[in-house]
């Protein structure tokens, strides 16, 4: 009864890691390099078993019909082109299976406060705890966030500027604090090929999250940003206007798309209730300049 038992759960690991490990090859889309086994089932017997390396201009050479491209094309779709002529010129209902021995196009970047920044390829699909183990692991002075960008690692390679990417695009996010700190693997994503992973430095987060007043205020400085900040309540904040202040011009100056956006608001007619008061974003700069009088 116990062997039994044991058997059963054997068997049972194995179902449950061969059927993720078929649903990763299903969905996976095969690139230059890779390694696929095909084996061929014909007559109730193997027909054939070998491997094939897809080369540099994306095909393989699969025996009995020749070049096959597979670059580009998922396990599932390959099979398919490869069965339909095996069906027409050389078995009667043949069966093939294919799965990808050795993962060669699988490309990841990461940069930032890591040791070892950089382009990786793996050689199976990774996640964000195992590149960043590649990568020689963290700098004890990085930020508590992962920035994901899906489809880039060519492009930073190629020397575009990860933050410049970032202000572009809308990236995942992991929270390190709760998967390092707290050990919540939930937040230890699933990669895919091409992404970059960028873990920003402890002071960039600092800049992020908060908002800077100059001009006629009478603190003017660097403040802590807080959900729901308005222009005026960050005034009132750094002390109220200055005795030559001109409300009525003041400006929001604020980052968006990799560009400067410069947002003009009349503080008096805010104060007077006549126009809404603008809510702030974390790096935004506030500026009362002085009366023309």
């Amino acid at each position: 009864m116990k062997t039994t038992f044991i058997i059963l759960f054997v068997l049972q690991v194995f179902l449950i890691f061969h059927g993720s490990a078929l649903a990763q090859d299903e969905a996976y889309l095969i690139g230059t390099r890779d390694v696929l086994t095909l084996v061929i089932y014909a007559g109730g017997e193997e027909q054939h078993r070998g491997d094939m390396t897809v080369n540099a201009q994306g095909e393989i050479n699969v025996p009995f019909i020749g070049s096959v491209r597979a670059d580009g094309l998922t396990i599932s779709q390959l099979e398919t082109n490869i069965l339909e002529p095996l069906s027409k010129d050389y078995f009667v209902n043949p069966e093939i299976n294919i799965h990808v021995k050795e993962y060669h196009s699988l490309q990841y970047y990461i940069a930032g406060a890591v040791n070892a920044p950089g382009l990786y390829e793996m050689s199976s699909k990774t996640t964000l705890m195992r590149l960043i183990a590649k990568a020689g692991g963290l700098l004890p002075v990085r930020g508590n966030v992962a920035y994901i960008l899906r489809d880039s690692a060519e492009q930073v390679a190629g020397g575009h500027d990860v933050t410049n990417l970032l202000s572009h695009r809308e990236p995942k996010k992991a929270d390190l604090k709760e998967l390092l700190d707290k050990g919540d693997m939930s937040h230890d994503m699933l990669l895919q090929s091409g992404d970059v992973v960028y873990i920003p430095f402890e002071k960039e987060i600092e800049a992020e999250s908060n908002i800077y007043l100059e001009g006629e205020v009478r603190n003017p400085g660097v403040y802590k940003y807080q959900p729901g900040l308005t222009a005026l309540n960050a005034c009132i904040m750094a002390g109220g206007f200055g005795r030559f202040a001109a409300p009525n011009r003041a400006r929001i100056v604020r980052k968006e798309g990799g560009r400067q956006v410069i947002i003009k608001i009349d503080l008096n007619e805010v104060k007077m209730g006549n126009i809404p008061d603008i809510e702030l974003k974390p790096g935004d700069l506030i500026n009362v300049p002085e009366t023309w009088l």
